[in-house]
Parts: structure tokens; sequence; C-alpha cells
């Protein structure tokens, strides 16, 4: 929900010198995250992604554009929603993950963008918000624009 994260990630300050330097496959952190949605893609799981994005989008967001398509090739699927399509959606306040609709993984961000120092993540089962993530998922996913479909302005 953010437009930047972690601006100190030497992969994005490549980026934003010479946007053709940085391939997706070539980093080792990267590949052992498509090795593991290959995996559980494979065996019918189905893993979603949504982003809530300002538009025109900021440099960073044509950043994780650029690396979504192999994402994609590896069995996760990604949407885009422009931030104006999403005022009249109730979101949690933090970006978060959504683990077969019972366990919300909350991140945490300092304002410019790195992970919180106080601790980058919280778990949680607790049911109403995990029902709160869920439908807040789930409505940015039915507004959202396939990543194929989707062109950064």
């Amino acid at each position: 929900m953010r437009d930047g994260y972690m601006r100190s990630d030497p992969r994005f300050i490549a980026w934003q010198k010479d946007p053709g330097s940085v391939s997706p496959e070539d980093d080792g952190d990267q590949s052992a995250w498509r090795e593991l949605m290959r995996e559980i893609t494979s065996r019918g799981v189905e893993v979603r992604r949504a982003r809530i994005i300002s538009e025109p989008v900021s440099d960073y967001i044509r950043f994780e554009y650029h690396l979504t398509a192999d994402g994609n090739v590896s069995g996760e699927h990604t949407r885009w929603l422009p931030r104006r399509k999403a005022s009249d959606l109730a979101l949690p306040g933090n970006d978060f993950w959504l683990f077969d609709g019972e366990l919300v993984v909350f991140l945490h961000f300092t304002g410019d963008g790195e992970l919180s120092p106080e601790g980058d993540e919280e778990r949680t089962r607790e049911p109403g918000l995990v029902r709160l993530c869920s439908h807040a998922f789930e409505s940015v996913w039915e507004r959202g624009i396939p990543h194929e479909e989707y062109a950064p302005s």
C-alpha cells in the first residue's frame, strides 16, 4: 500500500541508474522466492498479490512492476489498483499477508519505507482482524487490474 519500500536496496539503486541492468532472474533471493512459488502453485495453491498504488507511479513502483512479470511466470498472480479507486474501501493501516484465511502477518515500515527497527512484522489469528484483511484483500483484488493488462502511468 506504499509507493516505495526499502529504497536502500542495491538492486533499486542500480535500476535507477540503468533499468536494463537489473533482471528479475539475476537475484539469489528472488530465485528462492520464484522456486517457492513454483513449488507451492504446482500443488494447486493459489498465490495472489494486490498492490495499491498512486498514479503517476513512483520510481519504486516502476521498479516493482519491472520485477513482477517474473513472479507471475513463477505462478504468482498480481493485480494493481490505482489508489484513487480505493477511496471507499476499508483497509488495514499496514501492509499484510493473509495465509489460508487464518493467519495475518502485518508488515511494519518506517516513514521512508525501510523495515521498522522496532519489529518488522506482527502475526495474528484474531478472527476479527483476519476477516477485515480478507475482506479488504478481496475488495482490492476484485477492482485490481491484472499485471498483464496494467501499464504504469
